[in-house]
């Protein structure tokens, strides 16, 4: 099992460092987010400044940009990485594209199909010397002329992830992609029964096999040396499975377990004006549903818990923690998952 890890600081020297340490410490890859600030930038510091490790975007917004504009980016990241970066792309939800993007939406699953079809035919012209003539129902790429072809990337075209929690999106990611980024908002069951069995029909579609496909999980995990650094984590994991839970794009997940009422109160308490009511949602998620969502276990327990509980559905895993914790905790705990 690979394990990657997040980055979360934006200087130059603090992006430096952080991806020594993680190159040190035994992680496979380093993504970056985006949300306050552009995924892309501290990447390419971050590939400088390591050998092996592998960066990637988990997620890049897709739909803020043209497939042309993101197929020049993640091309000069492939290549100024060395080969060692990954596109991991999300489709965001409609407010915020047609209001804080100001871009179209519509269809997203349909959407993201495309998107990713239209890069796979970008970099073919650049990589191959294919004629460019894709044309889709929302995008259409049919101009490249030798001035504006960069040269072939170093390693080929960059791998593509794509982020899904829903069946339609999590099919296309097995039709068109070579991984799926598994939301936190992910339990165990709904991994095996919904996830991974419309990912290996995505896959059959386009005449793959599990074996050309990743699984990255992002995993909720709370953990802590002390009584009371495992109350503060444990505290925090209910807390976000709670802001999770009460979107009503993820209700699929909790009525898979029968949960569906526990949704419903939460979105009620969300759009409410208590200024209490991220704690009292909090408490809403009760023990069995923070073990169903999150590995809940001491420091030198956690690699056995995700090996046991994921070991079987997912190829890739990273640390989800909704609480401040040292980062040196995790440095056996990777070692241990990926010796194991």
């Amino acid at each position: 099992m690979k394990v990657d890890g997040k980055l979360n600081v934006w200087g130059t020297a603090e992006v430096a460092e952080e991806a020594r340490h993680h190159e040190k410490a035994g992680y496979d890859g380093l993504w970056a987010s985006e949300s306050k600030h552009d995924p892309f930038l501290p990447l390419l510091l971050a590939a400088e400044h390591t050998d092996r490790l592998e960066v990637g975007t988990a997620i890049a917004v897709a739909f803020a940009r043209s497939p042309m504009q993101l197929a020049y980016t993640a091309h000069d990241l492939q290549t100024y990485s060395g080969g060692r970066f990954s596109l991991g792309l999300g489709s965001q939800i409609k407010p915020h594209i047609e209001r804080r993007f100001s871009m179209p939406w519509s269809r997203p699953a349909a959407r993201m199909r495309e998107y990713v079809s239209a890069l796979r035919a970008i970099w073919a012209a650049w990589n191959e010397g294919e004629k460019l003539n894709f044309q889709g129902d929302f995008y259409s790429h049919t101009l490249m002329s030798p001035f504006f072809s960069p040269p072939p990337a170093t390693g080929g075209a960059p791998k593509v992830f794509v982020a899904a929690v829903g069946e339609a999106m999590t099919r296309v990611a097995g039709e068109v992609a070579d991984g799926l980024l598994a939301h936190g908002f992910t339990t165990e069951r709904y991994l095996r029964e919904v996830t991974v069995p419309t990912v290996e029909a995505g896959l059959a579609k386009s005449g793959r096999t599990r074996a050309d496909f990743s699984v990255s999980h992002l995993l909720l995990t709370a953990t802590g040396r002390t009584e009371e650094e495992m109350a503060r984590a444990v505290d925090g994991t209910r807390r976000q499975i709670a802001f999770y839970g009460s979107t009503p794009a993820y209700r699929g997940v909790l009525e898979l377990h029968g949960w569906g009422e526990l949704g419903d109160e939460l979105h009620e308490l969300s759009t409410s004006r208590r200024e209490d009511k991220w704690e009292v949602m909090g408490r809403l998620v009760d023990d069995e549903v923070l073990h169903a969502f999150a590995v809940v276990a001491e420091p030198e327990r956690v690699a056995a818990e995700i090996r046991g509980r994921y070991g079987a559905l997912v190829d890739r895993v990273s640390f989800y923690t909704a609480y401040d914790i040292d980062a040196e905790v995790w440095e056996p705990i990777v070692r241990e998952l990926r010796e194991g």
